[in-house]
């Protein structure tokens, strides 16, 4: 199993920056930074045309965590700097194992 190093992060902005999302691109992770660092000029290509303002990070991705991470957090600042981090939620997911003697669908 590879391990990913890092994650191509690219995101579209309008004229004033204030409206922002991600933008899809072929290939978003990667086994090394410098891959991911080489690949990003094409990346930029590859969405151009999709907003007004384009702007692409990559993020280093920690191998002991990689399966923990869950979430993308990032803002565009008004000048266009953006600011990026991969993160683990707190959230907590609990379940129950044990099934119950009767059917729910058939109770009164």
């Amino acid at each position: 199993m590879e391990h990913i190093a890092a994650l191509l992060l690219v995101i579209g902005c309008s004229n004033t920056m204030a409206d922002c999302r991600e933008l899809q691109v072929p290939v978003s992770v990667f086994a090394t930074a410098d891959q991911c660092v080489a690949e990003r000029p094409f990346a930029l290509d590859d969405v151009k045309g999709q907003a007004e303002h384009i702007v692409a990070k990559c993020l280093a991705v920690d191998p002991a965590l990689e399966d923990d991470y869950d979430q993308v957090v990032w803002k565009v600042s008004p000048d266009g700097r953006l600011d990026a981090s991969l993160e683990i939620s707190n959230a907590v997911v609990a379940s129950n194992m044990t099934r119950p003697e009767k059917d729910y669908l058939s109770q009164q």
